[in-house]
């Protein structure tokens, strides 16, 4: 089953909490604290299987999660970092969120993490100060990033077959390449992509992909045009196949028709190389509807017969020539592709919202602090009391009217002001 959109769900570890302990050795006193530091939380990465060429597998898993990392030990010992999760894509995956393109994974082998896992929270030895020489709290660890993501599946492919049900272009594609996709005497027997390589020489191939035939107002949701027209978005040269069993009057119409709807879908894919085809040269009258095309285009074009292979090598000759063209003229363009948008710069300003009978701080730093703190120990509390006042914070909720015994809230978190 060919699978080319799916939603899938991604959470990074969270940190690990540091350890609250104190050195005792004998003969040692006053050894102070030795809590180590929570491990990292393991991170979410999506990288491109050359070996995959369809999300198929997403269909019953959706939700990935990386490990948490472990508590931080006693001797100033780091907890262990959780497992990083790889999450294997085919090759020309986008990657949307909210609707944002964020990374695209053009490239096989290419690795881009998605979600990155929380940090280990500190132990109480990074604490300790000259008048607080015993700190008796540690932070949490930070929670792991989670993101709801759209994958969606652009094949890569160098050229492209496109036409109307019946051309015959699963017939030329299983005659150039290993491919075996359906033929048969009916529209629409293609009804997913079909990928092949043609073999030009012994060191020259290139792949080739047949998508479903076009019908006039395929760009609009017509037959199945529209639902795999973006599967030749990625190649370099575009295959115009014509029947040749058409009259000449009406394969003409048909080209015309084949370049409205890529127009009306991408009008970029009208500026690709294009080789055009008339196939069915093994029946009577083709060869007339092939000189009406040849007088009516530039475009080099070429009459064939998949049953029989009459002209089949010159085309395929024809398109490798242009594909290599084609490389040359979009080397510079190829090279700007979106690889994962990068992560905003922390915002220092701080920021106080009235929400009905609470305040709320916002603020990038105080937030990640609040997200780490255990609201449930007096020092832990104590020491964010400190950072609210070195921040300006709690100057900005006493000007906005806060009083004591009022709740402020500060990401996730919520406590007392005092």
């Amino acid at each position: 089953m060919f699978v080319d959109e799916v939603r899938i769900t991604v959470r990074g570890g969270a940190g690990g909490p540091g350890m609250v302990s104190f050195r005792r050795e004998k003969y040692v006193p006053r050894g102070g604290p030795d809590g180590g530091d929570g491990g990292r939380g393991g991170s979410v990465f999506l990288s491109a299987d050359p070996q995959r060429a369809t999300l198929v597998e997403f269909r019953h898993k959706r939700r990935f999660a990386a490990s948490d990392g472990e508590r931080g030990g006693t001797d100033n010992c780091h907890g262990k970092d959780g497992v990083d999760v790889d999450v294997p894509v085919p090759p020309g995956t986008l990657v949307y969120e909210n609707g944002d393109l964020i990374a695209d994974l053009s490239e096989p082998n290419q690795r881009v993490l998605i979600a990155r896992g929380g940090r280990g929270g500190l132990g109480n030895q990074h604490f300790a100060t000259s008048t607080h020489q015993s700190p008796k709290f540690a932070q949490r660890g930070e929670p792991g990033e989670e993101r709801v993501l759209d994958l969606q599946l652009k094949l890569l492919a160098d050229a492209g077959i496109v036409g109307a049900p019946n051309a015959g272009k699963s017939t030329l594609l299983a005659a150039v390449s290993a491919a075996h996709p359906k033929i048969a005497d009916y529209p629409f027997t293609t009804i997913e992509p079909q990928l092949g390589v043609v073999q030009i020489d012994v060191d020259a191939s290139f792949v080739l992909v047949d998508v479903p035939g076009l019908i006039e107002g395929a760009s609009r949701g017509a037959g199945l045009g529209d639902t795999f027209l973006r599967h030749i978005e990625r190649t370099r040269v575009l295959v115009h196949l014509l029947d040749g069993a058409l009259d000449p009057a009406e394969a003409l119409a048909q080209l015309a028709m084949i370049e409205a709807e890529l127009r009306a879908w991408n009008s970029e894919l009208l500026a690709k190389r294009r080789v055009v085809a008339v196939s069915k040269q093994d029946l009577a009258g083709a060869e007339q509807t092939l000189r009406a095309v040849q007088q009516s285009t530039s475009d080099p074009v070429f009459g064939i017969s998949a049953a029989t292979g009459h002209g089949v090598r010159p085309l395929m000759a024809e398109i490798y020539r242009a594909i290599l063209d084609a490389k040359v003229e979009q080397a510079p363009a190829l090279q700007s592709e979106v690889v994962l948008r990068p992560k905003p710069a922390t915002n220092r300003i701080v920021r106080i919202v009235k929400e009905k009978r609470a305040f709320r701080i916002v603020g990038d730093r105080l937030e990640r602090l609040a997200a780490v703190t255990d609201f449930d120990s007096d020092d832990a509390r104590e020491f964010f009391e400190r950072a609210l006042v070195r921040s300006g914070a709690r100057r900005k909720l006493e000007r906005a009217g806060i009083r004591p015994g009022d709740t402020v809230r500060v990401g996730g978190s919520e406590f007392t002001f005092l």
